[in-house]
């Protein structure tokens, strides 16, 4: 989301950012998911922080794994994480040594492409991403009206998984990974 010469704005925590299509001024909306495409976390920080800093918050009721992208590769995370029962699985970096990931987690982290697809629908049906604000509080009220909105949606995109899907799910053993991040090979 990216505001353009509004003075108001600097007066909350509106700062600039950079993502893959280059540099904005504004915010970022994080988001955590399930496999029914459900959001079970959000938060909206200004667009310079880094994603990683509001993790720890967003997962602070969540228990299981958390797939993420290379974003989110830091030590320092996955073992906060580690602590609050919730097992950070990321791709790897180009620069990275590969490790073992049980087939089950490769597979699963294939489809975090569902996030995106979220994302996509809360920028084009949602409506979400406006450049047009001119005062913060307008902006949020667009932003959780964008989520509402989503949340009563009759069909979110989804793994698709069934209860016997969930059941062949391998049980979590948070003591049998070593200290590092699990990442994929």
């Amino acid at each position: 989301m990216s505001f353009i010469d509004a003075q108001s704005f600097y007066t909350y925590d509106c700062k600039w950012g950079k993502n893959s299509l280059g540099w904005y001024f504004g915010f970022k909306l994080h988001l955590i998911i399930n496999e029914k495409g459900e959001i079970m976390s959000f938060m909206v920080t200004p667009a310079n922080v880094d994603d990683r800093k509001p993790v720890p918050e967003m997962t602070a009721s969540l228990f299981g794994k958390l797939f993420g992208d290379r974003g989110y590769i830091s030590q320092k995370l996955f073992q906060q994480l580690l602590e609050q029962n919730v097992q950070l699985i990321t791709t790897i970096k180009k620069n990275m040594k590969n490790r073992l990931i049980p087939l089950m987690d490769k597979i699963l982290l294939r489809k975090r492409s569902l996030i995106e697809t979220v994302n996509d629908q809360l920028k084009n049906i949602s409506q979400i991403e406006h450049t047009r604000h001119r005062y913060v509080p307008n902006f949020m009220v667009n932003i959780i009206a964008g989520l509402i909105a989503y949340t009563y949606q009759d069909k979110k995109p989804s793994l698709n998984l069934t209860p016997e899907d969930l059941a062949a799910l391998p049980e979590i053993n948070l003591s049998d990974y070593d200290t590092n991040p699990l990442v994929i090979v």
